[in-house]
């Protein structure tokens, strides 16, 4: 029996066309287009409540009461977000949406909602309004992006926005825990004593410590397949840009700091 001829291999390989990464079907898009809808508008309620709130009393102090209700809601209703990975409608990580949406929620519920006496620190305002800026732009992304039809403005705010929202967002959520510190300590809030029946213990105050020590780190490992894009993007739109702007100023070429900075870019 004679080997096949080279060329006829080389055109049946040709001959596969490369496979194409399926996206949901015509249902599951429906009902992420629709779950998108829901939670870009909770966002909204949330923000419109905010500054409603800041209006009407012209102070920033105790405005988390104004939006409590709606914020856990729709906070809690993120979690959704790990199902909708699990079963395949969303092509992400499942351990990485389950750190991030479980993170918040987690600072909603066991830190915000048990330590009452946090409510008014600044840092909760801090994180909040990140957190609410965010959702806006991330759900109405996601919605246009599911619809084929994204509209600049809100792809530019989508991949920009995160450098000053992400670090806010961070910074108010350590600085709740921390605030929240003494009183869970003074409480003993969800702590576990010995003697008891299942010879068990648990401090929540050592593990709120623990938490905030491997934040950072946790948080760095959680996010680096989408802020690594999202940076991509951003410096493939500004520095040609910043090039651009300093094209005249090549004269300037031999001071150190433009140098320095050039060299950056190039």
């Amino acid at each position: 029996m004679s080997a096949p001829a080279m060329g006829t291999t080389k055109t049946a390989h040709s001959d596969v066309a490369p496979k194409k990464k399926r996206g949901p079907g015509a249902l599951a898009t429906a009902y992420l287009v629709i779950y998108n809808v829901v939670m870009t508008a909770g966002w909204l309620v949330i923000a419109v409540g905010l500054v409603r709130a800041y209006l009407a009393r012209g102070s920033y102090h105790g405005l988390y009461y104004t939006i409590e209700k709606p914020l856990k809601f729709f906070q809690t209703g993120a979690l959704l977000e790990i199902l909708h990975c699990a079963v395949g409608i969303v092509p992400s990580s499942v351990v990485l949406t389950g750190f991030q949406v479980l993170s918040r929620v987690f600072l909603t519920w066991a830190v915000t909602h048990s330590v009452r006496e946090v409510q008014n620190e600044d840092s909760v305002l801090l994180f909040v309004s990140a957190w609410t800026i965010t959702e806006i732009i991330r759900y109405s992304f996601y919605t246009f992006s599911l619809l084929n039809h994204l509209p600049y403005l809100i792809k530019w705010a989508r991949y920009t926005f995160f450098l000053v929202l992400y670090p806010m967002g961070v910074t108010g959520e350590l600085l709740t825990v921390y605030a929240a510190l003494p009183y869970v300590q003074k409480t003993g809030l969800y702590s576990v004593t010995l003697p008891n029946k299942y010879n068990f213990s648990f401090d929540y105050h050592t593990f709120l410590i623990l938490t905030m020590v491997s934040y950072i780190p946790c948080k760095s490992l959680s996010y680096p397949p989408q802020y690594t894009t999202d940076v991509q993007y951003y410096c493939s739109w500004v520095v040609p840009r910043i090039k651009y702007i300093l094209r005249p100023f090549d004269i300037l070429s031999n001071c150190s700091p433009i140098l320095h900075f050039k060299s950056l870019l190039y």
